[in-house]
């Protein structure tokens, strides 16, 4: 009898001993959830939507101001980071990258609230999500550059233009010095884009920049640089659906030369910008007959102005602002099926 008394002392000293670490833990990782609700509760009204950003994407430091959904002109919506929010939350907003990377960890030790939806956000291609295995069975939305994502970001997209009375060759940057240029922080020679480049290089010159190469561009050379090229090769790192980024966005269509695209599929490209404003490398038979074509329409002034006719009708929004992105969400809220859950993470990028 002694003997079993013992034994229950030390087994219940020992369940007594990791309850308390476990608190002493949980303390630690959340300690404002043990004294406080969280600051400014009062601003939630009963129609009020609060997106909880678990961490800012690459850990951005962002200073939080959570009415700042007014100043994008959306109404009813508060943007958090403080996760004492968490009870609270309509939406739970996590960024793949830290997730994968264990630098963080979605909160299932915490009593979810039974209407909140978890987001998960990746702006990477499928090559550069890593395993998403574990996530099975936890997200009820996606966020990402995918057009059938649920919250649906692009890292550009063309908008109306406002201001009008300007002709085509107000878009073509002057004193164009070079056929094309390249520029490439991942130069890898397994990659595709690295064979096409070296085919097309045998035909047409192309000057390259970039890290990758040890020839780097500052932030304020980049665009003046492209300006003076007449193409430059939007080749992506990975072919998948969608994945258009800012090498065609910002390098190409911002830095004014004729992009030359390597990705998905030319109907993905023209399901975001007219028929008329790239060449697809899959258009041609073989890299050589690009080059040739290249090489020919810089020499015709009026059919390579032609590329650049979609500038009198449209611009270009380059995706630079996490916050109004976020502040998306609240619109779009209603229009979610409400039991929705992700039972198979690979779905989430597809």
């Amino acid at each position: 009898m002694d003997i079993r008394r013992r034994k229950c002392h030390r087994y219940g000293g020992l369940i007594f001993s990791l309850l308390i670490l476990y608190i002493v833990v949980h303390y630690l990782l959340y300690p404002e959830w043990w004294w406080r609700s969280p600051a400014l509760l009062h601003l939630k009204g009963e129609n009020t939507t609060v997106i909880l950003v678990w961490y800012w994407p690459f850990y951005m430091q962002i200073k939080q101001n959570p009415t700042v959904c007014n100043h994008y002109g959306i109404r009813d919506c508060l943007l958090v980071t403080d996760r004492a929010w968490f009870p609270h939350a309509d939406f739970v907003v996590f960024h793949n990258r830290e997730l994968v990377g264990g630098e963080e960890f979605l909160p299932i030790h915490l009593r979810r609230p039974r209407e909140q939806r978890w987001v998960w956000l990746s702006l990477e291609s499928p090559d550069h999500n890593g395993n998403l295995l574990w996530f099975s069975g936890f997200f009820n939305a996606t966020m990402s550059y995918r057009r059938n994502a649920d919250f649906y970001v692009p890292y550009g997209r063309l908008v109306p233009r406002t201001v009008r009375g300007l002709g085509v060759d107000d878009f073509i940057p002057k004193k164009k010095s070079a056929l094309a240029c390249w520029v490439v922080s991942n130069y890898m020679e397994e990659h595709r884009r690295t064979s096409v480049y070296q085919q097309l290089a045998a035909v047409v010159p192309v000057e390259v920049y970039g890290s990758g190469i040890g020839r780097p561009l500052s932030s304020e050379d980049l665009l003046p640089t492209i300006s003076q090229c007449y193409f430059y090769l939007s080749f992506e790192n990975s072919m998948h659906k969608d994945y258009i980024t800012e090498k065609f966005w910002k390098n190409a269509l911002l830095g004014g030369a004729v992009p030359v695209v390597l990705g998905p599929r030319r109907e993905e490209y023209e399901a975001v910008v007219p028929k008329n404003a790239f060449i697809h490398v899959d258009d041609f038979d073989s890299v050589k007959k690009l080059g040739e074509f290249l090489l020919n329409l810089a020499k015709d002034k009026q059919r390579y102005a032609s590329y650049f006719t979609w500038h009198l009708n449209y611009t270009v929004n380059r995706f630079n602002d996490w916050q109004e992105e976020f502040c998306k969400i609240c619109p779009q809220a209603g229009s979610l099926p409400p039991q929705k859950v992700y039972d198979n993470a690979y779905l989430l990028e597809m």
